[in-house]
């Protein structure tokens, strides 16, 4: 189907400015907490936004939300919490050195790096550190338990902050950037520097699992509600691969979804359904539906605009994003 004759959910999308940079969005509720290149959180809910100064003397690096909460890490060497009333308070500061990652615990913790450095801090306050081999760019808790993947140079490390055993390293050469699990925890990949993923069966053998062929890295991705798939950006499509069998996707073709002339920027699997938004450098963003590769379009092309966010509410009715030059909006879905 050519992207400009695809049906068009645009005219359910309510536009917003952010005034700046959009680095994440989250759902906080019915609140869609933006957070952005010049230390603000926007907040918007029902047409009216508040702006919050989560990080007033720099800019956020790193976001993440639990529905409660966006926790944001920025340049200015601090941890700070959002809530959707708009209250913010500094959670942890490191005295200047730059916070590269943060991962939220299901059960309420929090972790973060700066440099080397990894803190994990659970529900009850208790932190625990760790120093990595090297600058940690990546971090991710597993679906179950309170462990803790985290990626650097030359792999990643897999860590249990409430226990004395020895972190577990995972191997592989090169540059490791981001890193996830699947929803099952039977796999855990990271995004390279090499313009590729890596990933490691952690049941039952450690094999390794290399993806390549992308002409770009791989900054976004995200696991379908079942976790048979991940999709990922890097390419002039969204490539989704097969996580099924207990493989995953070695010896398989992954999927491309949504190819145009432009780079993918970011991608979000609907929480219930078969179904990807997609996120374009052009700042288009187009919603397919996995079996049958049908498009609807929400959002045409706008220079200058590129998608930088994109996330969906916990009942898969709306879809929020944000974009490099502080535009973003919220799409409803009909019905």
């Amino acid at each position: 189907m050519q992207t400009e004759l695809a049906p068009s959910l645009t005219d359910n999308v309510a536009p917003l400015d952010a005034g700046a940079h959009v680095t994440a969005a989250a759902w906080l509720g019915d609140t869609v907490a933006f957070a952005l290149g010049d230390g603000a959180v926007v907040l918007a809910k029902d047409g009216a936004t508040h702006r919050v100064a989560a990080h007033p003397d720099g800019a956020i690096l790193a976001a993440a939300g639990d529905g409660e909460r966006l926790v944001t890490g920025g340049d200015d060497g601090r941890v700070a919490v959002t809530g959707r009333d708009g209250s913010t308070r500094e959670l942890a500061a490191t005295g200047g050195a730059w916070i590269d990652a943060l991962a939220l615990h299901q059960g309420g913790g929090i972790a973060w790096s700066a440099g080397k450095n990894v803190t994990a801090r659970d529900d009850k306050g208790r932190e625990k550190t760790y120093q990595a081999p090297s600058s940690v760019r990546g971090l991710a808790f597993a679906p179950k338990g309170y462990r803790l993947a985290m990626s650097h140079y030359n792999g990643a490390t897999l860590w249990f902050p409430n226990l004395d055993a020895k972190p577990e390293p995972l191997e592989w050469k090169g540059s490791h950037l981001d890193v996830t699990w699947s929803p099952d925890a039977r796999f855990l990949v990271t995004s390279m520097q090499e313009n590729s993923l890596h990933g490691w069966r952690l049941q039952p053998d450690k094999g390794h699992m290399r993806m390549s062929g992308y002409p770009a890295k791989t900054r976004s991705w995200s696991w379908s509600h079942d976790g048979h798939w991940l999709a990922t950006s890097g390419a002039d499509a969204a490539i989704v691969w097969p996580f099924e069998s207990k493989e995953g996707p070695m010896g398989k073709a992954p999927r491309e979804c949504g190819a145009r002339p432009a780079k993918v920027t970011r991608v979000a699997f609907h929480p219930k359904a078969y179904a990807l938004a997609i996120g374009y450098e052009d700042g288009m963003i187009l919603l397919v539906r996995l079996t049958d590769a049908s498009e609807l379009l929400v959002r045409r092309t706008a220079p200058g605009s590129g998608v930088t966010a994109l996330a969906w509410d916990g009942a898969g009715q709306r879809l929020a994003f944000g974009a490099a030059d502080g535009q973003a909006g919220v799409l409803r879905l009909p019905g």
